[in-house]
């Protein structure tokens, strides 16, 4: 089967922006100890739907796969925008906080010494924007991209 450029562009891209954003939510983490809140985990995860569903498209289905893939990270970017918007004040958030206890020893104490990660507060910010204004920039872009290569091949 003969992929024209910009599928194979697309599915690159795909591919890319989801594994650079979680890998760079891991560095701010693991490096940094940025700890996730119950939103930050909703992103992530939409970014590895995007990977698990953008790999199948190197071997089947190449379109079909990159469009989901796509959506998802479409869906990162918002659930990101939304994050950003309870962090910023303009609307409430259905959640507002989280926890990250390791309970494999005493549950108690996991519980207990666990950071406690607010979803209506961001920890860290560049020129006022938080990461999850970053993950709505870059997510959003990188499906608009996706979708720009996919439309642009069809022509």
């Amino acid at each position: 089967m003969q992929l024209y450029p910009s599928l194979k562009q697309a599915r690159l891209l795909a591919l890319v922006v989801p594994a650079l954003l979680l890998g760079g939510a891991y560095v701010s983490q693991y490096g940094f100890g940025l700890y996730p809140c119950e939103m930050c985990w909703w992103q992530r995860y939409a970014h590895f739907a995007a990977l698990a569903l953008v790999l199948p498209a190197f071997v089947a289905v190449p379109r079909l796969f990159t469009v989901l893939a796509g959506l998802a990270i479409l869906a990162s970017g918002v659930i990101g925008g939304y994050h950003a918007g309870v962090e910023y004040g303009w609307w409430e958030g259905l959640t507002a906080c989280t926890s990250t206890a390791d309970l494999s020893g005493d549950p108690l104490k996991a519980i207990m010494d666990a950071p406690l990660i607010r979803c209506d507060v961001a920890q860290w910010t560049l020129l006022g924007v938080s990461l999850a204004g970053f993950n709505f920039f870059f997510s959003s872009a990188g499906a608009f991209g996706v979708f720009a290569l996919l439309r642009r091949g069809r022509a």
